[in-house]
């Protein structure tokens, strides 16, 4: 068995929406020239996809939808009435050959489930997925196939399994919580900036799922401005707890690196820390709770040269059980060749210098708003035993 797989193609790049869209592809083959300088990706770590049937999106879209997305690929011209479905809009502009690229996507996620299902691999990451607010039949938020939803069914009707799946994006994953709203089998748990602030709007806490799945949904909407200190705290808190008393046979993650002070389409104030962290707390966490499966995706980030590759990077070190000093350096090569892509100085080390870091104001108030929050999670999961911090 292999400890890490990593999914990856160049054909990837090819969901693009248009060159001046946020959700640029190249941070994409960015990550994997860092990873690759960087010495931590072999290519017998690398596995290719193949592009999702229709037979497999159909696990979580509808055929009409599917049909849809196929002609208009055919064109990429957008008609008449199709922003109701999220598509020709300017966070899903249609493009010719959508379908196929976004089908690809969705078939990176397979491929990392179908190797921890044959059980050639404890853990994969496809950082070409994590497209978790597209729904049944529409698009949403960049997203215009559900790879999560598509994989998580996939290893249900292959396995059985019972999943967790975690999200840590700055944005709530809302398509993969209304598919599995009333299953019992799939606990769905994200942190991510307060709905009351920032796209989609959606993930209170008081969405905790439906019939029998509820309780099996659970979200912390984080305050504005929250920090490392602040992020990890509800973390490290929640996370454990959930998966101890879940018992989960996989953990799916989706791991958006937009919650970084860098990034420009969301308010929370993370460095590279919490990209090292979040993935070192939950491979401790898997092999204690969860067979050690792992299934690992990208999702947003828009910072794409700055932020994304090193960030990503950094994922794929502590999913691979690669160390990674503090202050290992970004290679010159990687910088030639990236440079001249960014309008703003690339930073010189895989890690953010702390002296770079913001000021945030009104600190102690946004502290004591996520741990107001967490005492209410507690009090809604009153079975978990959530310690209340101080």
């Amino acid at each position: 068995m292999v400890p890490a797989l990593f999914v990856y193609d160049e054909a990837f790049l090819d969901y693009e929406f248009h060159p001046d869209h946020p959700f640029n592809p190249k941070r994409l083959k960015a990550t994997y020239d860092l990873a690759k300088g960087l010495g931590l990706l072999q290519a017998d770590r690398v596995v290719s996809p193949e592009a999702a049937s229709s037979e497999l999106l159909s696990l979580a879209h509808s055929p009409h939808y599917i049909d849809l997305v196929q002609r208009l690929s055919q064109t990429g011209k957008k008609t008449h009435g199709i922003e109701r479905l999220g598509l020709g809009t300017d966070d899903n502009p249609v493009f010719a050959g959508m379908h196929e690229a976004a089908s690809l996507a969705v078939g990176g996620t397979i491929k990392a489930a179908q190797e921890l299902v044959n059980g050639s691999a404890q853990r994969v990451l496809n950082l070409a997925g994590g497209l978790h607010h597209a729904g049944r039949g529409h698009a949403s938020g960049f997203c215009i196939y559900n790879d999560l939803v598509v994989a998580m069914r996939f290893i249900q009707r292959e396995t059985g399994w019972r999943i967790l799946y975690v999200d840590t994006d700055a944005h709530h994953g809302d398509g993969v919580q209304d598919a599995f709203y009333d299953d019992p089998q799939v606990f769905v748990l994200s942190l991510h900036e307060s709905g009351q602030f920032l796209f989609p709007g959606t993930g209170s806490v008081e969405e905790i799922g439906t019939g029998d799945g509820q309780g099996t949904t659970l979200n912390v909407p984080l305050a504005p401005a929250t920090d490392d200190d602040s992020w990890l705290e509800a973390f490290s808190t929640i996370v454990p707890r959930v998966m101890e008393r879940f018992q989960p046979d996989i953990v799916v993650s989706q791991h958006g690196c937009d919650s970084h002070y860098r990034d420009p389409l969301a308010d929370l104030c993370a460095s590279t820390r919490l990209y090292d962290a979040v993935p070192r707390l939950l491979s401790q966490w898997v092999d204690a709770y969860a067979n050690g499966r792992w299934l690992a995706t990208g999702g947003g980030g828009y910072q794409v040269l700055s932020v994304v590759p090193r960030a990503w990077t950094i994922l794929w070190a502590q999913m691979s059980r690669q160390a990674i000093a503090p202050d290992t350096a970004i290679p010159e090569e990687w910088l030639a060749a990236w440079q001249p892509e960014s309008v703003t100085q690339l930073p010189r080390g895989l890690f953010d210098d702390p002296r770079d870091y913001p000021r945030i104001r009104d600190h102690h108030r946004m502290l004591a708003a996520n741990r107001a929050t967490l005492k209410e999670i507690a009090a809604r999961f009153p079975a978990y035993g959530f310690d209340s911090p101080a």
